[in-house]
C-alpha cells in the first residue's frame, strides 16, 4: 500500500466514525500513523471530504494542546492545530443541542478574525508581526467534540488526524478595542449554571502561551510550513483560559474577557 492509500483508509475511516458517533479510539493496527507529519496529512485529506460533504468550506482553525499537562500525556512539547468549519461557526447568544454530540466540551477562548492573509515569509512570524493582521478580538466558546474519549489513552498524532476535535465555536460581538488592553494579563470571568448550581471562575488571556498574540504567530507559521496559509476573514481561536466543561442539556455559560464584552451559550 503506497503512502497516499494509508493517508486516505485513515481519513475515511475517521469520517465513518464521525458518521457512526463511534467511541473516539487511538489510531492503531492498519489505521496507525508514525509522525504527526503523517497525523496532518490525515487531517487535510479529511477536512478536504467534509469541504466537499455536508460541512462545506473553512471559516478558520483552533489549537489543541495549550496545557504542558496534556502536551506531556500526548507526547508532545507544542500545541496542535486544527480546523473551524463555516457550518459549525454560531453567533452569540447561542441554543446548542447537546444530542448533536457524543460528549460536548465547552472550552473559553479570545477568538481573533483575521483582516490581512499571514502567508508566511522569510522569517517566522512573531506576537509582534502578526498583530497589524487581526481585524477583531471576541469572547469564544470552542465546541470540543471528543466522542466520548478515554484521556488515558489519548495521543496527539491521534488527535491531529481526527481535526482537534473541533465540533465548532459561538462567537460574541466585537464590543472592545483589544489594541487597547494588555493581552497577556487581560481577565476573564466564567459564570457557568449546571443543575442549578452556580459557579464562577476566573483568569487572564496570558494563561495561553502567555498570550494570544503568541498563539496566533505559531498557527500562522505552522499553517504556513503546510502551505495552508491564514487567509483573510478567518477565525483563529486561541486556546482556553479555563479548564474544559463538559455540558449537559441546561447547562448556561457567560464568558467575559474585560473590555471585550461577553458570550453565552445555553444547552438544550
Amino acid at each position: 500500500m503506497t503512502y497516499t492509500q494509508r493517508i486516505e483508509r485513515v481519513a475515511e475511516a475517521l469520517e465513518a466514525q464521525h458518521a457512526a458517533r463511534a467511541r473516539f479510539e487511538p489510531l492503531t493496527g492498519p489505521l496507525a500513523l508514525d509522525t504527526l507529519d503523517e497525523a496532518y496529512a490525515a487531517q487535510r485529506v479529511l477536512i478536504q471530504r467534509w469541504k466537499d460533504g455536508a460541512r462545506g468550506p473553512i471559516a478558520g482553525y483552533k489549537v489543541a494542546l495549550t496545557s504542558k499537562a496534556v502536551q506531556e500525556l500526548c507526547g508532545v512539547d507544542h500545541p496542535c492545530v486544527g480546523a473551524i468549519f463555516e457550518s459549525t461557526v454560531y453567533d452569540s447568544p447561542a441554543r446548542i443541542p447537546r444530542a448533536d454530540f457524543v460528549r460536548l466540551g465547552l472550552e473559553f477562548e479570545l477568538c481573533l478574525r483575521i483582516g490581512t492573509s499571514l502567508p508566511g515569509g522569510p522569517q517566522p512570524y512573531t506576537a509582534e508581526t502578526v498583530r497589524d493582521a487581526i481585524a477583531e478580538a471576541v469572547p469564544a466558546f470552542e465546541l470540543v467534540e471528543d466522542r466520548a474519549s478515554d484521556y488515558s489513552k489519548l495521543n496527539a498524532i491521534s488527535l491531529v488526524a481526527d481535526n482537534c476535535w473541533c465540533g465548532g465555536i459561538v462567537t460574541g460581538a466585537a464590543t472592545g478595542d483589544w489594541r487597547a488592553l494588555d493581552l497577556t494579563q487581560t481577565p476573564v470571568r466564567l459564570e457557568y449554571t449546571s443543575g442549578g448550581k452556580a459557579e464562577t471562575e476566573t483568569a487572564t488571556t496570558g494563561a495561553v502561551l502567555d498570550s494570544p498574540l503568541n498563539v496566533l504567530a505559531w498557527v500562522a507559521n505552522v499553517l504556513a510550513g503546510q502551505g495552508r496559509p491564514l487567509e483573510a476573514g478567518m477565525w483563529v481561536m486561541t486556546g482556553s483560559a479555563l479548564r474544559t466543561r463538559f455540558a449537559e442539556a441546561g447547562d448556561r455559560a457567560v464568558y467575559t474577557i474585560e473590555g471585550l464584552g461577553t458570550v453565552t451559550i445555553d444547552v438544550t
